[in-house]
């Protein structure tokens, strides 16, 4: 339920500076009617000009100690505030987690811990547990950079690649660098592993047998779990649509939300089993030859697309502070409504979502007026913004146009 706030009960305070952040913000705005305070290393589109965000740049946010300085001093400086500390990226949710118990008493930060947050954030760790807890999960090998740059599939290609620990894969870059790589050969996988070691990344990296189908076999599942470790939300995306470019790989462009009990319920009682807090969030892809749901990631966290779920009607910033701030552990709640959600024009969603079944329900939600795109907030219209964001609407007809078929993986 809707609380009158009068902006003097909490204030939210997030890091990052990305479409996730801004999502997060307007659920805020929108359900409470606070300004969020944000702190990040650069000012991006998403956030810049913004009316219901107050950006702070820091280059160095992500550091550990720069990053307590300013929780810190953010916190003396509204002592007689409740702050809610969020982090909405990766490196910023493991500071967030790092730091528990070290903050003021006035902040408060739905997080997990230290340890299970680095079970969970590093790959080949997460592919144990999940084998341990019986969530299925694609064919997966684990080469270590010990092992040379040979690579003898114990499966059939074609291969997925991607580093245990995303952080510090970034934290290393090279020419040609992409969030996942896809090979169809050994020998083309041994030339990707010996880019990625040269580049000074030193952990171990993920072989996976990749699993067959265009983006409309993927799912996003986002979950809240209380500060009890029972899980209050679940909200199941049927993405349609993802981003090709090399570092936007696997970056939602267009989700319906859909119910699926089955899948939803093996994965809250994973959840519930860690006595999980906080916001988290599932890829996952349908795989056609076993009929199985195949978990790829957990984010610690919301995910960059998290309005699909505030859109959908389940106000995301209203399960945390109720449970965070006000200290009322929400009702339970699976989103069955059925809602659509893009960060790209309807023109380019349209033409580059294959199955024309999918075409006909996002036509009929359009005009059911259940369609969001997080970015348009009308309280938030300001004439510099909206041509801006107008402006980077428009790119991506160029960027599905050049990238689409290169980096398609059906």
């Amino acid at each position: 339920m809707k609380r009158p706030v009068s902006g003097a009960d909490f204030i939210p305070l997030l890091f990052a500076g990305d479409i996730n952040v801004y999502s997060m913000a307007r659920a805020f705005h929108e359900q409470y009617g606070v300004k969020s305070r944000v702190f990040g290393k650069a000012l991006s589109g998403p956030c810049s000009g913004s009316g219901i965000i107050d950006y702070t740049c820091n280059e160095n946010a992500d550091r550990q100690d720069i990053f307590l300085e300013l929780v810190d001093g953010f916190a003396r400086r509204h002592s007689g505030q409740k702050v809610l500390l969020i982090g909405c990226g990766d490196s910023y949710v493991r500071r967030v987690s790092a730091n528990l118990g070290s903050y003021p008493e006035n902040v408060t930060a739905p997080c997990v811990s230290a340890g299970l947050m680095d079970t969970l954030v590093h790959k080949e760790k997460f592919y144990a547990l999940c084998g341990k807890s019986g969530v299925d999960y694609p064919d997966t090998f684990v080469h270590r950079r010990e092992a040379g740059d040979t690579f003898r599939p114990p499966f059939e290609g074609p291969f997925i690649i991607k580093p245990s620990d995303s952080v510090a894969y970034w934290e290393n870059p090279f020419p040609g660098q992409k969030k996942v790589f896809k090979t169809d050969s050994a020998e083309e996988t041994e030339g990707v592993l010996k880019r990625i070691y040269e580049s000074g990344y030193d952990d171990s990296v993920i072989i996976q047998n990749f699993i067959p189908g265009d983006d409309t076999y993927m799912r996003v599942l986002t979950c809240y779990s209380d500060r009890n470790g029972a899980v209050k939300l679940v909200c199941l995306g049927h993405v349609l649509l993802e981003e090709h470019t090399p570092h936007g790989i696997g970056n939602h462009a267009v989700i319906i939300t859909e119910h699926n009990k089955a899948l939803e319920d093996r994965l809250k009682s994973f959840l519930e089993s860690l006595s999980y807090t906080g916001f988290s969030n599932f890829d996952v892809k349908y795989d056609r030859r076993d009929g199985k749901y195949k978990v790829f990631e957990i984010n610690a966290r919301q995910g960059r697309s998290n309005y699909y779920v505030t859109g959908a009607g389940e106000n995301l910033a209203k399960y945390v502070v109720e449970d965070c701030i006000y200290g009322n552990s929400p009702e339970p709640k699976t989103v069955t409504e059925r809602s659509l959600w893009m960060v790209v024009p309807k023109k380019v969603a349209f033409s580059y979502v294959g199955p024309p079944e999918y075409k006909e329900e996002m036509r009929k939600l359009i005009a059911a007026g259940r369609c969001v795109n997080p970015l348009l907030y009308p309280p938030d219209g300001g004439l510099k913004r909206r041509l801006r964001l107008e402006k980077s609407l428009l790119s991506h007809y160029l960027k599905f146009r050049k990238y689409y078929g290169k980096n398609r993986s059906g």
